[in-house]
């Protein structure tokens, strides 16, 4: 077990306004603010088209398996970090047939809208969090 002390900072809501790309404008968001490390607390919304990834096996490393589609969704919930800069964030999304989620990836897009709150922490609070026995998958 490791445990990353966290020192919180600011709290930012970024909101992505209707066909713009979550996660390429959220990254643009992160970068604007100069957060290198945060935690993704939330993300509401709704998407047109959405692309996720999810693994593939048990096996290490674990390799990844995409998927994509269109349709209207909401966004049910968004977590995630951010970490050395970049944005990792795990996404739930549903309609009236079911509840998808895995990866946040390029190419889900925002339908009205999707506001997500993060928080920053210290620089180097999250370094190595994405590590597997020390390397990063």
């Amino acid at each position: 077990m490791t445990i990353y002390p966290l020192q919180p900072g600011e709290m930012h809501c970024i909101k992505i306004e209707s066909e713009e790309d979550i996660l390429t404008t959220f990254q643009a968001g992160i970068d604007s603010l100069n957060i290198t490390h945060g935690v993704i607390l939330n993300g509401i919304g709704s998407v047109s088209a959405y692309r996720l990834h999810v693994i593939k096996t048990t096996e290490i490393p674990p390799g990844n398996t995409f998927f994509s589609g269109s349709g209207p969704y909401d966004v049910d919930c968004m977590n995630g970090f951010v970490i050395g800069g970049k944005v990792h964030a795990h996404i739930a999304i549903s309609n009236d047939s079911g509840t998808i989620g895995g990866h946040l990836e390029e190419g889900t897009i925002a339908h009205t809208f999707c506001v997500i709150t993060v928080l920053n922490t210290s620089a180097s609070a999250l370094d190595g969090l994405d590590h597997f026995k020390g390397k990063k998958l």
